[in-house]
This record gives structure tokens, sequence and C-alpha cells, in this order.
């Protein structure tokens, strides 16, 4: 039998500060799941970083189907840092979310986090209004309200 994926666990992205990171991700409305200490040369074997040692955070999604997980690196020290970089940057990566009350989160999330959103709201049809915005330490983050409850996959098929 020909092996293939399951499903998809989770996401990961590095952090400067889990504890800010986790208080941003709880309010668009995850859950904490764990947290831990990652050491020591078994986990720079799976990474390739060597002996090293990382902060982990387990977010979950309220459906429990989706983690999010978030590292905070202590050694070896960060090296690069593309959250500056332009959305259509070969490799960059953004996360979306789909959310009740987009208008509504937008504005706790500007005033409690200074969001930016990087372009403008838009609505895809009458599928989604969508928008991508600078979260914490200016993280690109999609956040998407579904409209109704239309057959997306057939609207996208005829696009």
């Amino acid at each position: 039998m020909k092996s293939k994926v399951m499903e998809m666990h989770n996401m990961g992205i590095v952090v400067a500060s889990l504890d800010q990171a986790i208080a941003f991700f709880t309010e668009l409305g995850l859950s904490l799941e764990g947290r831990t200490m990652v050491e020591g040369d078994w986990a720079g074997r799976v990474t390739g970083l060597g002996n090293q040692s990382v902060e982990v955070a387990m977010m979950v999604t309220p459906d429990g189907h989706s983690r999010l997980e978030l590292s905070q690196f202590y050694e070896p020290k960060i090296k690069a840092d593309h959250r500056v970089d332009p959305v259509n940057a070969l490799g960059y990566l953004r996360v979306m979310f789909r959310v009740h009350n987009l208008d509504e989160l937008l504005n706790r999330l500007k005033q409690k986090y200074e969001c930016k959103i990087v372009g403008e709201v838009v609505q895809f049809g009458d599928v989604y209004r969508l928008c991508y915005i600078r979260g914490v330490e200016g993280l690109l983050i999609g956040l998407a309200e579904q409209l109704g409850n239309p057959e997306t996959k057939e609207i996208l098929k005829n696009q």
C-alpha cells in the first residue's frame, strides 16, 4: 500500500517572544494545548541544528483539528528574520484562519496589538470576506469570514 499524508497536524512559527505570541493567538481564539522546553542533541538531529534549546507552545483551534506550534529558540541563536519580507517572497509562510465577525476581530486586534491590514479587506464572490494582517511580531496572518453556506469548490472551479 502506498504511503500518503493522513492529516495536517500543525504548522510551526518561530517567534521572538513566546508569551506575546501565545497571548495574540489566544485573542484570535486558539487555546494553549501545552508548553515545554525541547533541548538536547536528539532534537537537533530532527532539525539539523545540532544541540538546541527551544521553548515550544502548541496552540489548538476551537474545533480541535488544527494546531499551531510556536517556538522560541534560545540556542542556537536566530540566523535570519523573514517577517518583513513581502507576501510574494519565495518560501514565505502565512497561516489563515476562518473567523466569525471579521470587522469586530480586526477592531479588537488593532486596538490591543496595533495590527495593521496588509492591503484591504476584500470580498471573494459571495464566499468570503478576507484580508491579511501583520499580527504580533509582524507575522503575516490571513483572516477569512465565510459568507452564507456556499459550495466553495464549485465557485473556485469556475474562476
